[in-house]
């Protein structure tokens, strides 16, 4: 395990400490009894284009809240990708009378109302790793303008020598999710004046059948020989691109983000060159933390650690740094940081390159 993701680890775990010993001692206080109904509300975005929300957020997130808490509950729902079934999911819980939304927004732009209406019964909601409009209580994210810099940067490092005089294909995320426009501006700053030009550039709106009809699309316009890497905002798309690239005969840099388990396999056996890894459990305990926090009445500034300003309110904030992962660090990071096991990884058709990259 790497200083970076160690410092992460334990920054957070020093954080759930003092929680329990602060919070939730206080079960049978008056601010326990003031905060009424002991439900955690969860909306998480979508399923399809990326498995985290499933497999790592909701569980990491409902096991964090009942370590904390032990009269707390978790009310869960999953939006699909619909924003309009997430205003349902959002105005359900309301009627439920839930004091404390962790809100991860398929629209970020358009919750401006839903937080509105939320303060006005009192009910607290978090931002979990995209920025909700209006004045949420509290957000808790990865810097996702430095993990564009750091897509960005790896894109640079896998092209080495060549990377002043290549054109890049740039598939984006979805233009309604403003981490999806940090990230952008991240790798834009990365990449622009190193690069030759930003040859094409499209959103794949997190959609991975969209983000290959846009690949096509780029490789008709600029030729199999026109542009020398891929940027794909997320590894969703970046399965899918890289599916058109091999089915046009093209090999070319194509990065990521999330730290999928397809993605690490596609890394290790040389297919992608890169993913961005946001260990979960940081990200998660935070926000439990924060949760409990709000549910006991008690001040979220003392566990925020930034301020984020947006549409004039300051939102007490956690934001934290992700990492790079590439083939030469695969058990450096999502191995050592227990992501994954080397036998999920090496399985099957990926044992001979996991040997090379000396993943055991």
């Amino acid at each position: 395990m790497n200083a970076l993701t160690r410092r992460i680890i334990v920054g957070t775990a020093v954080a759930s400490m003092a929680l329990s010993l602060t919070a939730c001692g206080q079960n049978g206080s008056s601010a326990s009894s003031a905060s009424g109904n002991q439900t955690v509300g969860l909306l998480l975005p979508e399923r399809a284009s990326s498995t985290r929300y499933e497999a790592f957020d909701k569980p990491l997130i409902e096991a964090s809240i009942a370590g904390l808490c032990t009269k707390c509950q978790v009310d869960y729902a999953n939006a699909e990708g619909n924003e309009q079934t997430q205003k349902q999911q959002f105005d359900d819980m309301l009627s439920k009378g839930t004091k404390v939304i962790i809100l991860d927004p398929v629209n970020g732009k358009g919750t401006a109302s839903w937080v509105q209406e939320a303060n006005a019964k009192g009910t607290k909601v978090i931002s979990y790793d995209r920025l909700a409009s209006g004045n949420v209580t509290a957000y808790v994210a990865y810097d996702s303008e430095r993990a564009g810099e750091l897509q960005g940067q790896a894109l640079l490092d896998a092209l080495g020598s060549k990377a002043s005089n290549a054109n890049i294909v740039m598939i984006n995320g979805a233009e309604a999710d403003p981490n999806a426009a940090q990230f952008k501006a991240g790798a834009h700053k990365m990449l622009d004046g190193k690069v030759k030009k930003i040859a094409y550039e499209q959103s794949g709106e997190w959609k991975p059948d969209l983000a290959a009809q846009k690949m096509n699309e780029a490789i008709q316009r600029l030729g199999k020989d026109g542009f020398q890497a891929v940027y794909a905002a997320n590894d969703g798309m970046a399965t899918s691109i890289i599916g058109a690239l091999q089915s046009a005969g093209i090999k070319v840099p194509v990065g990521g983000q999330d730290a999928s388990l397809d993605a690490i396999r596609r890394v290790v056996a040389g297919e992608q060159a890169y993913t961005i890894y946001k260990p979960f459990r940081p990200e998660t305990d935070a926000v439990a933390n924060l949760a409990v926090y709000l549910l006991k009445g008690l001040d979220v500034t003392s566990v925020a650690t930034t301020v984020t300003v947006s549409d004039g309110n300051r939102i007490p904030s956690t934001l934290l740094t992700p990492l790079i992962v590439t083939k030469q660090n695969v058990e450096d990071s999502v191995v050592a940081g227990g992501l994954y096991k080397a036998t999920d990884i090496c399985v099957d058709k990926y044992a001979d390159a996991c040997s090379s990259a000396g993943i055991k």
